[in-house]
């Protein structure tokens, strides 16, 4: 896919102006996802189909390297030197005094879903960021951009509060995509964090039955359902032109020996001379168990016409009993022709609204000195390398404590500038926000990096650190592009797909 390159904007962001000069390069590249709202709708569905199936068979994603990137820490003190600090306020905040003891999570906080390029389903963490369309996620540019300048992932989206499959504020679909120019076109992971648009959010409803007319006008997901009817009501339904049809046919029983792979046992009632003369065991006529004495009112008595034996009338005890013979019948089943009638189902969608207006957006920070506190949340999946598995995936786990006071390098990945933490969080977490200035009480901050790789320091086989990409003024212009970029509803008020 061609990409879309482009200068830096002139347009500022909330709390600075951002300007280049004309020859420099541009700080951002940009990638379409889905921006169209039926390929929108088709990822949702890949995902939400079956009762989320896909979401629960989505593995974490992990890097392309065998062996935990090496991190050694540069000469870099812990100012930023790249410009004036600057921020966004978060969103969607509720105001509170009291005091909470335990960590809040965020509502913002989330997986992303998508198919890497062996189309396996993965995942990642991505949190909901403050913007002017209420419409942004923020996460891992390695969580959006396959291998850098390779291409986009398919089918992404991204799911706030994602538990066991569950999509408690729905799934929004991404549009359009940005990250760094030096990640898009050199795979640097200085520039490892990436900002998607997503459409309005939306959530599957229940299905309903229609007439033909109404499911060939509608828009949305629909699919037909067979019912199975009688023969009789076939012939009806055919004589009124009705949507039915047949499948099949009607073949007879065969007699077959009691060995054969396809052979039922059936029993077939006899006369008790028939029966005595029967064999004992296991084949096509041998006897079928004991004779079996029912107890019947004199009516039915009187009524029996079978080959059993009821005798000359009540026993001493006046007792009208027939004695039942029954021998074995093998046989291959035969076939019967089923008959269907078409339902026409369509499935009604509801629209969630802006992903800002429903979960709330974090803040964001750029060009702020090192060594901040911040809270780092992610979805921790993988084992450490020493193959201990602590974490499931499942829910969002957290990491608190300051920043490193000085920058770090990899040189497997191009890095020169990642900030770290401490924190034992492992991959499953990639993508998850760093928040400086966390408010426990109202479950915001501001987004000052994002999880990018995971190192094992002291080499124990555990994962100890984690690292981001600095937020810097490189990373306010990308931010600033994604931050315009308008995306759509994908259903309507009814439920139906729009276009």
């Amino acid at each position: 896919m061609k990409r879309l390159l482009i200068p830096l904007a002139a347009a500022g962001l909330s709390a600075v102006t951002l300007a280049a000069p004309a020859t420099a390069k541009p700080n951002w590249a940009s990638d379409n996802l889905q921006p169209k709202p039926a390929d929108a709708y088709g990822a949702a569905f890949f995902w939400l189909d079956s009762n989320g199936a896909a979401l629960k068979k989505a593995t974490q994603y992990t890097l392309d390297t065998k062996a935990v990137p090496k991190m050694v820490t540069s000469g870099g003190n812990g100012s930023t030197d790249n410009g004036k600090p600057g921020s966004t306020a978060p969103t969607g905040t509720t105001k509170s005094s009291a005091k909470v003891s335990n960590v809040n999570l965020p509502k913002t906080v989330g997986k992303v879903f998508f198919l890497d390029k062996a189309g396996r389903y993965r995942w990642c963490t991505a949190t909901s960021i403050q913007s002017r369309n209420r419409n942004l996620v923020a996460t891992a540019g390695h969580c959006v951009f396959e291998n850098g300048k390779d291409d986009v992932y398919d089918k992404w989206i991204f799911v706030p509060g994602y538990y066991q499959g569950k999509a408690p504020w729905g799934v929004y679909v991404g549009a359009y995509a940005y990250t760094a120019y030096d990640l898009d076109t050199y795979d640097d992971y200085d520039g490892d964090y990436a900002f998607v648009a997503v459409h309005n959010g939306f959530s599957l409803g229940p299905e309903r039955a229609v007439s033909f007319k109404q499911f060939k006008a509608w828009a949305g997901d629909k699919w037909v359902k067979p019912r199975e009817i009688s023969r009789e009501e076939y012939l009806k339904c055919v004589l009124n032109l009705g949507e039915c049809y047949s499948e099949g046919k009607t073949t007879p029983a065969d007699l077959v020996g009691p060995d054969h792979p396809d052979a039922v046992l059936e029993k077939v009632e006899v006369s008790a001379a028939k029966y005595k003369a029967a064999r004992v065991g296991k084949g096509q006529g041998f006897k079928f168990g004991e004779p079996v004495v029912e107890h019947v009112t004199k009516r039915k008595w009187a009524a029996y016409n079978g080959p059993g034996d009821k005798g000359r009338g009540p026993d001493a005890l006046g007792n009208y009993k027939i004695t039942h013979y029954y021998v074995q019948k093998w046989v291959k089943p035969g076939t019967s022709r089923k008959y269907y009638e078409a339902q026409f189902i369509i499935g009604i969608a509801k629209d969630m609204g802006r992903l800002g207006d429903t979960v709330g957006g974090q803040g964001f920070s750029w060009n702020q000195p090192l060594n901040q506190k911040v809270m780092a949340f992610g979805y921790p999946s993988a084992p450490h390398p020493d193959g201990n598995k602590p974490f499931t995936g499942v829910t969002p786990k957290h990491c608190y404590g300051k920043t490193g006071t000085k920058k770090s390098q990899v040189n497997m990945f191009r890095v020169d500038t990642h900030q770290t933490l401490k924190c034992s969080m492992t991959p499953g977490a990639d993508g998850g926000p760093w928040l400086m200035k966390y408010s426990n009480a109202k479950r915001v901050g501001y987004v000052n990096g994002v999880t990018s790789m995971f190192h094992d320091t002291d080499k124990n086989g555990r994962i100890d650190t984690i690292s981001s990409a600095v937020f810097d003024s490189e990373t306010a212009d990308v931010y600033n592009k994604a931050n315009y970029a308008a995306t759509k509803r994908i259903v309507g008020p009814h439920g139906e797909l729009l276009k």
